[in-house]
């Protein structure tokens, strides 16, 4: 298929190829908030190995996601993209025969590794599949709706599945999807061009690994060992030096992940730490709501599923409307009042009260859905838009890193949470809080960063 062509006219197939490969990865992540409880008894472990079970798969995602960049950059952004989804198909199915919990975590961590290769490809090959301004808007809008449409399939198909054929299941169904993924990427997706002089900075790329899993590992055992403990100190000690030798590298290298104009871009720096921050809240309130749900309310997983429903659902309708409005308001009023309506709706739950009626937590969850996806493509425009084309790979890859960070951090910090407060009510009501406070944070650094349209607009 030629990329010569007309935007407008342009075949829908790479829009559909990539997108099957971003709503894997993300289903995978929420399909599972379901079922970890059932996970958990049926494999005989602790809220520790359920967390581990999460975040095995995020923190290495988020680790190698700047590698995947940097890979597609080097050697073409759709072989690198394929690959990745061979990998991830083949793990999930290992996961799904798993036969114990350290067997699952491993497997995890190799699913999350085709998911660092998937993520940053797919965002490069659109914006090289559709170059014009308003078509990229669109297709950037369609692909953060698929993360609504996962998130949205997810808890209820999990609950689903869990309930009738078993938790096997929820990594069963990664097959034909990836399977699918790979015939059309392979069909109707251009090669992407390979940059050689793109070497690899292996200490960058070990450092923010390192940086990623210290971080993580220390706000899961933070629950079990308590804030104070000197090894989940150490652990954060060493996490913010491995962050801190990732910046001095990068200022050393001569061939950096990205180069330090970049890096010191307001649009490209903001973006990813708006993405971080979202993430943050969301991903941990889908976590730590589902563990009260079935554990403190007695909900099974399709009961779950149903509860988070109006939550995730929301996500698909703003994905699509934000793509639509993004060409006529610029992208600053999008993000911003998705922030703010996303941290309206967790400060609405915190101050809920102890154990409140299931009625008065849905409006919340609407609003922290509907504001996460709404400003999803404004921040994606964003940081992609202040990145030059030879670099696509690595800013799509550096915003999903902090994106995925967000997320372990949340789901991490969540659990914690949960399992040091004196009941579930409070650790409950002590996350959302955080999370509202990590989306008003967003909608500051959003004024701020975001331009009131973004490039090329």
């Amino acid at each position: 298929m030629s990329l010569d062509v007309a935007p407008e006219r342009r075949s829908w197939a790479p829009l559909l190829a990539v997108c099957a490969g971003y709503f894997m990865v993300i289903l995978d992540v929420t399909v599972l908030n379901v079922a970890v409880p059932v996970i958990g008894r049926d494999l005989s472990t602790s809220l520790t190995g359920i967390q581990w079970i999460t975040d095995g798969y995020t923190l290495v995602f988020a680790g190698f996601l700047l590698t995947g960049g940097a890979l597609g950059d080097r050697l073409g952004n759709r072989r690198v993209f394929c690959a990745g989804v061979a990998v991830f198909t083949v793990s999930s199915a290992a996961c799904a025969l798993a036969p114990n919990a350290p067997f699952l975590v491993v497997a995890r961590f190799v699913e999350g590794l085709g998911a660092a290769l998937i993520v940053p490809g797919s965002l490069a090959l659109l914006q090289q599949a559709y170059p014009g301004a308003a078509a990229r808007s669109r297709a950037f809008g369609l692909w953060g709706s698929m993360a609504g449409i996962a998130a949205s399939a997810g808890p209820l198909l999990g609950g689903l599945l869990v309930s009738t054929v078993g938790w096997r299941w929820v990594f069963l169904i990664n097959l034909p999807v990836g399977a699918v993924c790979l015939v059309l990427t392979l069909r109707h997706v251009t090669r992407s061009p390979r940059r050689a002089d793109r070497a690899l900075d292996w200490p960058a790329q070990c450092a923010v690994v390192a940086a990623v899993a210290l971080l993580t590992a220390s706000l899961n055992e933070a629950g079990r060992r308590g804030w104070s403990d000197p090894a989940v100190l150490a652990g954060a000690g060493l996490a913010v030096l491995a962050a801190v030798s990732f910046g001095v590298r990068e200022r050393l290298a001569r061939s950096p992940v990205l180069p330090p104009h970049l890096l010191r871009s307001r649009a490209m720096s903001g973006g990813a730490a708006i993405g971080l921050l979202f993430n943050f809240g969301f991903y941990g309130m889908v976590f730590t709501a589902s563990l009260a749900f079935q554990h403190h309310r007695g909900f099974s997983a399709l009961g779950t599923g149903l509860a988070l429903f109006p939550a995730v659902a929301m996500t698909m309708f703003a994905s699509v409307l934000s793509g639509r409005l993004s060409g006529r308001t610029g992208d600053r009023p999008l993000v911003v009042c998705g922030m703010l309506l996303a941290a309206l709706g967790l400060a609405g739950w915190a101050a809920a009260g102890a154990d409140p009626a299931y009625a008065l937590l849905v409006a919340p969850m609407m609003a922290a859905g509907f504001g996460t996806s709404f400003a999803l493509t404004g921040s994606t425009a964003t940081v992609m838009g202040a990145a030059p084309t030879a670099y696509s790979g690595a800013a799509s890859a550096l915003f999903n890193t902090a994106r995925q960070i967000g997320s372990a951090t949340g789901v991490a910090l969540g659990g914690s949470l949960l399992a040091s407060a004196t009941d579930y009510d409070t650790g409950l009501r002590t996350s959302m809080a955080a999370g509202a406070l990590a989306y008003l944070t967003a909608a500051v650094l959003a004024w701020l960063c975001v331009p009131p349209k973004s490039k090329g607009a």
